[in-house]
């Protein structure tokens, strides 16, 4: 079993930043894969950026070269670096996890960005 906990979200407007944090319940140098998705209103969950256990990241085309995801192990902690918000970056940000085949979800922190 793995816990898992976001913090971080808020209301900003356009152009600022924010970083969120994902702090995991076990030991996320044993954790294969870690994520950030992110549900709108209306809409489906999507990607967007993931962090390997060798480090290895990927990102949704819609946030490259504006998010960063980072881990650093001994806080067993994944972030989340948004810089440039736009408003169509408002959503429910959810951290993911797989761990021993299997995935799990933290309960979400929502980002509002004001135009």
């Amino acid at each position: 079993q793995v816990q898992l906990v976001e913090s971080g979200g808020g209301l900003v407007q356009a152009g600022e930043s924010l970083r969120l944090s994902c702090a995991a319940s076990v030991n996320t140098f044993s954790i294969s894969k870690m994520g950030w998705y992110r549900q709108a209103p209306g809409k489906q969950r999507e990607l967007v950026a993931t962090i390997s256990s060798d480090g290895s990241t990927n990102y949704a085309d819609y946030v490259k070269g504006r998010f960063t995801i980072s881990r650093d192990n001994a806080k067993n902690t994944v972030y989340l670096q948004m810089n440039s918000l736009k408003p169509e970056d408002t959503a429910v940000y959810y951290c993911n996890a797989l761990y021993f085949g299997r995935f799990y979800w933290g309960q979400g922190t929502q980002v509002t960005v004001s135009s």
